[in-house]
């Protein structure tokens, strides 16, 4: 995917803002991602406010931004909380990094704020050979991209579901994220794993093509020992919405929505929104400031912004996805801009 550098990407969203005092760097990912959404809105309060200008640059590898916010070369990131945890052990995509530069590359990683607004969902075609999503053997299952978080998470949930792996019980299909949807379309698999934001474009693309039911994870699975042990795995946050909610978000497509109570329970893909250990304290709590009085423009902003699962209040690490196997400490700035907001903030996430 082709990058594309935003310059003021904040003036373009709000051309009567004041101007920006200073000028950060960013990336994202592409167009339509959560994480897009999240910074280019960020970009707009940021000016608004008169704090800063951000210069974003989209369809990022955000392996790659998280390693370069830790650097210093790069102001600011959305970073799956997996990545500073791989990045700390120098293993994954930052192996060649090592155990000790990894380590301490990832100690100059602190967050301003959070979201967990992606679910891990399974759905199929109406007229796939599906009739229970715990007898998946046999079946090829788009579970991700090539590598990466989603990937592990996709392979996580196939095997919550039905106990079996990849390549052994049941075909795992891979390719890059802008061919997902051609790839489902075109029959190029029996059902599909993915982490998604609510109301999702891909999976109202797919269902273009057809009828398709989404599912969450059975309430006795996702009890389970193993079920217990994804949801606390790194990267991962809890996720539980009304079902009803999930439904009204794509009320007018031919998607059915099955859960077996009243709730859509699964769990969620934990983002931090990261800048340097480095970062001037006052600009971070300035940064911070503006994205807490900006709550109302993140929810109204996109048919996204009410599921987006942003840390707009009391910060205790485990709706985040922190403070257990991965811990991603907050800037000093951050935490003192919660506090003055009347938030309270774990001692886990303070440096």
């Amino acid at each position: 995917m082709i990058k594309k550098t935003l310059f003021g990407a904040a003036l373009a969203l709000a051309p009567l803002a004041a101007a920006a005092q200073v000028t950060l760097t960013a990336e994202t990912t592409a167009p339509g991602s959560t994480p897009h959404y999240i910074d280019t809105t960020l970009a707009a309060v940021l000016d608004s406010a008169g704090v800063a200008t951000l210069q974003i640059t989209e369809g990022a590898t955000l392996t790659n931004s998280v390693q370069a916010v830790a650097e210093g070369q790069l102001d600011m990131a959305p970073a799956p909380m997996i990545l500073p945890f791989l990045l700390s052990r120098g293993i994954g995509p930052y192996s060649g990094i090592g155990a000790e530069e990894g380590a301490k590359l990832a100690d100059n990683i602190r967050a301003i704020a959070f979201n967990a607004g992606s679910a891990q969902i399974f759905g199929h075609y109406n007229n796939a050979p599906i009739e229970d999503i715990r007898d998946l053997a046999g079946l090829r299952i788009w579970n991700g991209p090539p590598r990466g978080a989603a990937l592990t998470s996709g392979r996580a949930m196939i095997k919550l579901l039905s106990g079996l792996d990849d390549g052994e019980g049941y075909e795992g299909i891979q390719n890059a994220w802008p061919d997902t949807v051609g790839t489902i379309t075109g029959g190029g698999a029996d059902a599909w794993t993915i982490p998604e934001g609510l109301p999702s474009g891909r999976q109202i693309a797919i269902a273009a093509a057809g009828g398709i039911t989404i599912y969450d994870v059975p309430s006795d699975l996702l009890a389970s020992e193993l079920g217990q042990q994804i949801v606390a795995a790194p990267g991962h946050a809890p996720y539980s919405l009304p079902v009803e909610e999930f439904r009204a978000a794509y009320a007018g497509n031919d998607i059915t929505i099955v859960t077996d109570d009243e709730t859509f329970d699964s769990f969620a893909t934990a983002f931090a929104q990261i800048v340097p250990a480095t970062m001037d304290e006052e600009l971070a709590y300035e940064i911070t400031k503006a994205f807490l009085a900006g709550e109302e423009r993140f929810r109204t902003g996109s048919p996204r912004g009410p599921f987006l699962n942003m840390s707009f209040g009391d910060i205790d690490g485990v709706s985040q996805g922190n403070c257990g196997s991965v811990t991603v400490l907050m800037h000093p700035g951050a935490i003192r801009a919660y506090e003055e907001a009347g938030h309270t903030v774990a001692d886990c996430v303070r440096p």
